[in-house]
């Protein structure tokens, strides 16, 4: 059953390990949650990181709460989570055996960003790859732990260009398996300047002009756009992401609807639940007791 037994979703930055490589941090699954703790920081409390998370599983099976959705990642499997996801580690953290890779994506070219799919819409779910498929990942993930542990072994310069490498290879073959999985989306420069806006100001406004005049289209170039890059229109997108941040809170805190809807920029708790209920087909307060497992 998931619980609300929060009152804030933690804000984590990226925080290098002592001794550890500019943007990255490759460690055993293992020591996740002491090292969270150090930080002082529960992995099993809900938590939004401003890096991405690569975990891959070798024995076991961890299940996660990923922005209000369950997930499981048996073994074999990969899981990408990206920033300013919701995420928690429910299960398995004690006896599954697996990677994970933290790092921040200024890491990586712009090359490597545009062609492994790091825009919106984000790829979704586990990844789990045929035999085939995940050999030339595990080596590449072998070849990426063993640069990451030859601490003295080349110049540090030459280390982290070596693993630059390394980690967009990496990336490159997951986001094609993803991509292949889920298909494609045609993200323009239209698209990815309202994407950036909404992710900023969607608690300001939820009128699509505003943000055409801001950003110097007009409401039907973004929506045009939005339509090629998600199959919804600009008006749907920038809903639905009010709706995301609104399942979020409702889930992982004990906010009252009416503070969440504050939150939000909605003017009055009867507007919130209007518009909660119009899109979802639930009243905050039914959403929140049917997720937690009361309802």
């Amino acid at each position: 059953m998931f619980g609300i037994g929060q009152s804030r979703i933690a804000e984590v930055p990226f925080r290098p390990a002592a001794g550890a490589l500019p943007g990255l941090e490759v460690l055993p699954l293992a020591r996740l949650a002491g090292r969270a703790a150090g930080h002082g920081l529960d992995v099993r409390r809900p938590a939004r990181a401003a890096f991405h998370h690569l975990l891959t599983m070798r024995e076991g099976i961890v299940r996660l709460t990923v922005d209000g959705d369950a997930l499981s990642v048996p073994a074999g499997a990969w899981l990408w989570i990206r920033p300013e996801q919701v995420y928690r580690f429910d299960e398995g953290l004690e006896s599954a055996q697996g990677t994970l890779i933290l790092f921040q994506s200024g890491l990586l070219d712009p090359a490597t960003i545009a062609a492994a799919s790091f825009d919106p819409p984000f790829p979704w779910g586990a990844l789990l790859p045929s035999t085939q498929e995940a050999e030339p990942i595990d080596r590449t993930l072998e070849l990426l732990m063993e640069a990451y542990k030859e601490t003295g072994a080349l110049r540090l310069d030459a280390q982290i260009e070596l693993i630059r490498h390394l980690l967009s290879a990496l990336v490159l073959r997951l986001s094609h398996l993803y991509v292949r999985e889920r298909g494609a989306s045609d993200t323009g420069e239209a698209f990815r300047a309202f994407h950036a806006a909404v992710e900023r100001d969607y608690a300001e406004s939820r009128t699509v002009a505003d943000y055409a005049s801001a950003l110097g289209y007009s409401s039907r170039t973004l929506t045009r756009a939005c339509i090629a890059a998600t199959g919804v229109t600009a008006k749907r997108y920038l809903d639905e992401r009010t709706v995301l941040e609104a399942r979020r809170l409702l889930f992982h805190t004990e906010l009252p609807a009416s503070a969440v809807g504050e939150r939000l920029g909605f003017p009055t708790p009867t507007a919130f639940s209007k518009f909660f209920k119009h899109h979802t087909g639930e009243t905050p307060s039914d959403y929140r007791l049917r997720a937690s497992g009361r309802g």
